[in-house]
């Protein structure tokens, strides 16, 4: 009897020591904390709200804008609490299993992605462009003789560069979007492109 009472100890030991294990995952519920740890600041429903992903959230709100700082995390809280509580809806319903749902998210992932790529892409090939005051001055002759401007140089000076600069990303940038299609295998069935109403 002993020896069956040291083993349901033991075997409840590793049990707990593998949930202590497990139970700091990435995963979470009303009995699991997530590391680095963060005291949780709400439920609502199944879904646990942290105070690291509360502050997150609210930070990048206009409520943390708004005069009064607990009157509008209060107020943010609520807003963020039924929001969670509208998404346990929806799933009950399983409209998270919808196909018009699921198009709309991969929508949303691709117009997000390329966002991202683009402005990173942009931003890079930004810190490559160096209009010339040569440049600048070229551009300017040529829109007084074409009587687009009679202003002095020096007031339009800022504007022609920006302008300038601008273009250039631009076509440094379709330049790259050319050598993604050459670099890649793309084709086009011109029937059924015709085809289409």
């Amino acid at each position: 009897m002993q020896q069956k009472t040291i083993i349901f100890i033991l075997a409840a030991a590793a049990l707990v020591s593998c949930w202590l294990w497990t139970g700091f995952s990435t995963s979470f519920s009303r009995d699991r904390v997530v590391l680095p740890y963060s005291p949780v600041l709400a439920y609502a429903g199944t879904y646990v709200i942290t105070a690291k992903e509360f502050q997150a959230e609210f930070a990048a709100s206009p409520y943390a804008a708004r005069p009064d700082p607990l009157q509008a995390r209060r107020e943010f809280l609520e807003s963020l609490i039924n929001q969670k509580l509208i998404l346990l809806d929806a799933q009950k319903n399983n409209l998270d299993k919808d196909p018009e749902f699921l198009r709309s998210i991969e929508h949303f992932w691709a117009q997000s992605l390329l966002n991202v790529a683009v402005g990173q892409k942009t931003a890079e090939l930004h810190k490559s462009i160096h209009v010339r005051e040569e440049d600048v001055r070229r551009i300017y002759d040529g829109m007084v003789k074409d009587g687009v401007t009679a202003k002095p140089f020096a007031d339009v000076y800022p504007q022609i560069k920006y302008q300038a600069e601008k273009q250039a990303e631009a076509q440094r940038l379709n330049a790259w979007i050319n050598t993604l299609r050459k670099g890649s295998s793309v084709s086009v069935n011109e029937g059924v492109l015709k085809a289409l109403k």
